[in-house]
């Protein structure tokens, strides 16, 4: 997928799992309100940055994909999310991890990246620095799921099982940007791992990990098994392929999944984007709920291995 020259781009994931059954139309109207987002701020002329911001934010609103309002709980029954930002300018990045509170983690990080000195943030000492700036703030009653919290009945209460047979929401959201600059930006999401243990860090947290972007080479968003992306620093490992050994960014992102994360013991997949426009998407799980816009294009949405659905602006 190649966008024109100059034009702008904006792609996203909301994780890479079996499209979830009963919710698909909702799904793919989260996923073309995303577009929507992040098309907009692209259209008015808005940064690669403010971009991403814009549709990772509006993919945490919606009940059906693990991050924000629905975030997956821990083993104890509490919640946390993680959330990433990069700027492919200058390689500024910020990060939140184990926080619970604000409306959009991606807006937190954001935060960080733009009005700290540091890169990384957790816990109470994040908070106290979202509530200092004025982050919108939610309560318990917003991030609670019916369907996120019958997922960790039924892994609690089914461990003997083999994992891949547990509802395990271990997925997240994600979006990378070109701005009519020639800008990329990446962020990604995550309400977390369903039944992990609390105070578990996912590689959404991780720049290098679940995100990364760099204007000479590539914006990369990642959804999956967390600790296989951060073992073999997958958003990093696609950008040095395409940058030391001249990869296409289809050739990198499939080299990742299929010849590291795969073989590692892990599913998910990849948001590739590369300087040129060029779009890919590759994953190993069953599906990759997923999305693209292009300027003056449709909205284009998939759920599973499956021709997209193209809708009008």
């Amino acid at each position: 997928m190649r966008e024109r020259e100059n034009g702008y781009v904006l792609a996203l994931h909301g994780g890479a799992e079996e499209p979830p059954k009963g919710q698909e139309e909702e799904a793919h109207a989260g996923l073309q309100a995303a577009l929507r987002a992040g098309r907009a701020v692209l259209e008015g002329g808005g940064s690669a940055v403010e971009a991403v911001t814009a549709a990772v934010s509006a993919l945490e609103d919606c009940h059906v994909f693990n991050s924000g309002h629905g975030a997956a709980f821990f083993a104890d029954g509490s919640q946390a999310m993680d959330a990433s930002i990069m700027d492919g300018r200058n390689h500024s990045a910020g990060a939140v991890a184990n926080i619970f509170g604000p409306r959009n983690p991606v807006q937190a990080a954001r935060l960080v990246m733009e009005k700290s000195d540091h890169v990384l943030m957790v816990g109470e000492g994040a908070l106290a620095f979202c509530r200092e700036h004025g982050i919108a703030m939610a309560d318990r009653d917003y991030f609670f799921t019916e369907k996120k919290w019958r997922a960790l009945q039924q892994t609690l209460a089914e461990k003997g099982q083999e994992p891949s047979a547990l509802p395990r929401f271990r997925d997240t959201v994600g979006a990378v940007a070109r701005d009519r600059q020639g800008n990329l930006a990446a962020a990604t999401s995550t309400g977390g791992l369903t039944a992990s243990l609390p105070g578990r860090v996912s590689d959404t947290a991780c720049i290098g990990s679940g995100t990364f972007a760099d204007n000479a080479v590539c914006a990369v968003t990642a959804t999956g098994d967390g600790e296989v992306f951060m073992r073999w620093a997958a958003a990093h490992a696609v950008a040095a392929r395409m940058q030391f050994a001249g990869q296409s960014a289809e050739q990198a992102g499939r080299e990742v999944i299929f010849d590291l994360i795969g073989p590692g013991g892990g599913t998910g997949g990849l948001v590739v984007l590369a300087p040129d426009g060029t779009v890919a998407m590759p994953f190993n799980a069953e599906g990759m709920l997923r999305g693209y816009v292009r300027e003056g294009g449709l909205l284009h949405t998939a759920l599973a291995d499956e021709p997209y659905r193209k809708t009008e602006a």
